[in-house]
């Protein structure tokens, strides 16, 4: 058991103000005008704190766990302003096409990834060959999440899920089940919840799996019993590979292409930028003035995209499986990052 020490005035008055309901960092630093993005502990393990209780009284009753434990833990539980100003600006809702690919389409992250697809070009290759998705794809995904690896995040898991279960009203229910897995998953493997690291969002390792995606399709790849893509490269690829194959990846198929479309009028702009889910049939478009670069079949279904990019606005289709990307971050930014990187990626062989 760790020894907690005294606490100070300024962290008894933080309890005072969450046993009165004042939950957030920012009215408490304006009581003395000091900046609002110090980080300071909040009162997770106070016993007045109701919400808190109530998780903990659900996580002993339906799963077992040990009461006296996970008031240690959540004694230790921080709250992080930060963290909620980070979910509150995603730069996926702030950033444009042009903006966003600066941040991905580097040469710094095309060198890594060649780097990182030699060195696991024998994983790499079994992934594809067991899941049916290319090892450029595997590669530009851990690439734009971690830099391979190399930049995993900062904040220990449980501030990260404690802040937005208890503290973020707009998701708080998605976060409290977050929550909720990722005590299981610290659990099955035998993991101490104060220690783990990860994004603000609480996703964590290679391929930045928030903790219900870990837990339901994180796999053993090397073999060694135990599903570590906190640090295992090896399991990192062969999870990233799973989790897209079970969103529907369909091998040696197309990804998106860029297409024109002349003077599109009002009809064929109201198709795009619908729905990420593929929306449009490629015979509705055709006659709307689409031009396509590749062949593909009248009755696919495409998802119509208009991105604002380096020259002026762009038009893509997008197929099942750029849909499929989204699906790790929902996103068409994202997708179009991850799929422009894996073509560099695989040009350079």
């Amino acid at each position: 058991m760790r020894n907690w020490g005294s606490w100070s005035v300024r962290q008894c008055i933080f309890v005072l103000i969450a046993a009165t309901g004042m939950q957030t960092i920012a009215a408490a630093e304006s009581q003395d005008g000091r900046n609002n993005n110090i980080e300071m502990p909040i009162a997770y393990g106070d016993v007045n704190r109701q919400d808190v209780q109530r998780f903990i009284t659900e996580m002993v009753e339906e799963e077992g766990f040990d009461r006296a434990m996970l008031e240690r833990v959540f004694a230790e539980a921080k709250y992080k302003q930060k963290i909620v100003d980070a979910i509150s600006k995603p730069a996926e809702r702030t950033l444009n096409w042009r903006e966003y690919q600066d941040i991905f389409l580097t040469e710094r992250r095309q060198r890594e990834g060649r780097r990182f697809m030699l060195e696991h070009k024998v994983t790499l290759a079994r992934a594809y060959k067991q899941y049916g998705v290319p090892a450029e794809i595997v590669a530009a995904i851990i690439g734009v999440e971690t830099m391979y690896g190399s930049i995993t995040g900062g904040y220990r898991v449980i501030d990260s899920l404690s802040t937005l279960a208890f503290d973020y009203p707009p998701r708080g229910k998605f976060f409290r089940s977050e929550l909720k897995h990722f005590l299981l998953l610290a659990r099955e493997e035998d993991q101490d919840p104060l220690v783990p690291k990860g994004s603000y969002a609480g996703a964590m390792g290679y391929g930045q799996f928030i903790s219900s995606s870990y837990r339901a399709y994180a796999v053993d790849f090397d073999g060694d019993g135990v599903r570590d893509i906190w640090h295992n490269p090896v399991d990192a690829i062969g999870s990233v590979a799973n989790y897209l194959s079970r969103h529907g990846w369909r091998k040696q198929e197309g990804i998106t292409q860029q297409v024109e479309v002349g003077s599109p009028g009002p009809v064929l702009e109201d198709l795009f930028n619908v729905d990420l889910k593929p929306s449009s049939e490629i015979r509705q478009l055709l006659p709307l003035g689409v031009k396509l670069t590749k062949e593909i079949a009248p009755e696919t279904m495409v998802t119509p995209m208009r991105l604002l990019g380096k020259e002026g606005y762009e038009y893509w289709l997008g197929l099942q499986n750029f849909y499929v990307i989204t699906r790790y971050n929902h996103s068409e930014l994202y997708a179009m990052a991850v799929f422009q990187l894996s073509e560099r990626l695989g040009a350079a062989g």
